[in-house]
């Protein structure tokens, strides 16, 4: 059982205890907030706080706990990717690297070492089958539904998977364990931000991790959309498309990146309605039955989290994809993840590059 020292990992594990299975609760290191980014205080999810309320937990409920030092393959496989993808003039997003590489990767082979059959978290997922594949589906709560973080997952990871949170909404949450006299633990809020980002000042962490930071991201030209020059901005890597806030630009009206330019070091700025796109190109897709996919094109694409499904006409070379929108969508952003349903289902994914 991963456990995180939150309400959604504690909950599952009150569940899984009452279906009679036999659990190890596991929680892992994964980044040393105060060595690396100099922090007065750590919070999240793999805060050391975090972690010894999940064993406290743990040893209240009866079951054996484990805490795991993941920190050296965090930094090779989410935080170096997290830092050249920004150096690169993208935005990822490293939830889905650590799913895939961390949670679902040597997690799994921690439960081995454990003796562990499956393993369990406390995200809002489902899993299902059609044609003798393995999917995930969405929660019953599509306002917490995570499947958007998980679609790196194979079916193999899949099959020694439980979702026990898949069929409630977050409020029944709360009240399950507030009904098994864990109060304080009901009323937890949850942290929004990146984990080893606790402050969510991603520039500064950025000019922490790159020796010649300063020399790679300096001032540059910000450019209309028209090309012309129209301020300076602080360096390409401090910049996002869609972004709003923090531009240290007055043009009389509020603007947005709509480009960035690595190699020129440039940021150009536009209107809102600059950033409709009709489509979308993907590169290091997975697919889960791409046969379905080649004869029945019509899916759902999410290309944000906190953005809903929107209809689209997928076509597949290989292990990139072009997406054609049935009505524009706002914000395609080169770096984040592409994410395809059909019947409910993640039936594949992708690395958005334009």
């Amino acid at each position: 059982m991963a456990m995180s020292g939150g309400v959604d990992s504690a909950v599952s594990a009150m569940l899984l205890l009452e279906q009679g299975y036999e659990l190890v609760g596991v929680t892992f290191r994964t980044f040393d907030s105060i060595k690396e980014h100099c922090l007065a205080r750590e919070k999240g999810c793999c805060s050391v706080e975090s972690i010894m309320e999940a064993k406290h937990l743990a040893e209240k409920l009866g079951f054996e706990h484990h805490i795991v030092d993941f920190r050296e393959t965090f930094k090779t496989h989410v935080i170096r990717n997290f830092v050249d993808e920004y150096m690169h003039g993208r935005t990822p997003n490293p939830c889905v690297l650590c799913n895939s590489h961390i949670k679902w990767g040597v997690l799994l082979e921690t439960a081995d070492q454990l003796g562990c059959e499956k393993i369990a978290t406390g995200h809002y997922a489902q899993i299902r089958q059609r044609n003798g594949h393995v999917y995930l589906a969405n929660a019953v709560d599509r306002h917490k539904d995570q499947t958007y973080f998980l679609w790196m997952l194979t079916e193999e990871n899949l099959k020694r998977t439980i979702f026990p949170l898949g069929g409630y909404s977050k409020p029944q949450v709360r009240q399950m364990a507030l009904e098994r006299g864990f109060e304080q633990l009901s009323q937890k809020t949850e942290s929004q931000e990146i984990c080893f980002i606790p402050n969510n000042d991603y520039r500064s962490f950025l000019a922490s991790q790159v020796p010649d930071f300063q020399q790679r991201c300096h001032e540059g030209n910000y450019l209309n959309r028209a090309g012309e020059v129209v301020g300076r901005h602080k360096g390409f890597a401090c910049y996002t498309i869609g972004q709003r806030k923090r531009l240290g630009i007055a043009l009389g009206a509020p603007k947005y990146v709509t480009r960035i330019d690595v190699e020129r070091n440039e940021v150009t700025l536009g209107d809102y309605d600059d950033l409709y796109s009709n489509g979308l190109r993907a590169v290091h897709c997975m697919f889960r039955d791409e046969a379905w996919l080649q004869e029945s094109p019509e899916v759902e694409a999410r290309i944000r989290y906190k953005s809903p499904a929107q209809p689209a006409n997928i076509r597949i070379d290989g292990d990139k994809a072009q997406l054609q929108f049935l009505q524009p969508v706002w914000g395609v952003t080169p770096g984040q993840s592409l994410v395809i349903y059909k019947d409910g289902l993640v039936v594949g994914g992708g690395i958005i590059e334009g």
